[in-house]
């Protein structure tokens, strides 16, 4: 047999997305959640939503270029297959996958499909009059990534213990048990992670510095935003 321990399968770009991706929800969801919106912390909330959806959009661009399991053409996509994962989860015939399971590769696709659509009805409900139809989309949208999420983590952990396998050490050090080697990858493409970071980073605090915390608006690539209501924020730094 050509096993032998833990094999590379997924690239360093890959898995530096899989935990900014995470880190940029949280942090968007957490502060929409439990700050007011009428407090100017509250409009920190669209700045990582915004670089979220930047990140997504790198992270289509490494699912076209990347390594064999990165590429989209490498996700367990055919309806077909999920079925039959989930036939053996529940009759114990179990497959074993080099790259994503069937169900973490709809997740994946579900969860960036949702962050652009929560980027892009962010966007809208600021840069024009129809606010509400767009907040109410923006809404619709968040709770629905909340419920990927949950089924996301549950599937992990069940895999987990079904195949007795620390699955989410794979999204860690990239590597997976009983891969061939004739299928992993050769290379982590550090230098490709390095640049997915800094990209992000430049992204982040380019919207960082054209951000008015004063009147909660946003110089968005010649577009101006309005995060929040400017009314509100005066009415907070009066009370501050």
């Amino acid at each position: 047999r050509d096993f032998m321990g833990r094999q590379l399968v997924y690239d360093l770009p890959t898995r530096l997305f899989h935990w900014l991706f995470a880190g940029l929800f949280l942090v968007a969801f957490i502060i929409a959640k439990t700050i007011d919106d009428d407090s100017i912390w509250f409009n920190y909330h669209s700045l990582a939503g915004f670089t979220l959806g930047f990140l997504v959009l790198l992270r289509i661009v490494w699912g076209v270029f990347g390594t064999q399991y990165a590429r989209f053409s490498g996700f367990a996509l055919n309806p077909m297959d999920l079925i039959n994962y989930f036939k053996g989860i529940l009759t114990g015939k179990k497959k074993r996958w080099a790259g994503h399971n069937p169900a973490s590769s709809w997740a994946a696709i579900i969860m960036m499909t949702v962050a652009l659509g929560l980027a892009v009805t962010g966007y809208l409900m600021t840069s024009g009059p129809d606010k509400e139809t767009f907040e109410d989309l923006h809404e619709l949208f968040a709770n629905g990534f909340i419920i990927v999420v949950v089924l996301h983590v549950a599937g992990i952990i069940l895999h987990s213990i079904l195949y007795q396998e620390m699955i989410a050490l794979s999204m860690v050090d990239g590597k997976k048990v009983d891969v061939p080697i004739s299928q992993t990858i050769t290379s982590t493409r550090s230098g490709f992670g390095i640049l997915l970071v800094g990209l992000v980073v430049v992204f982040g605090l380019h919207l960082f510095k054209n951000y008015d915390s004063q009147n909660g608006s946003l110089q968005f690539f010649g577009t101006t935003l309005q995060l929040g209501e400017s009314e509100g924020n005066e009415f907070q730094e009066e009370d501050d």
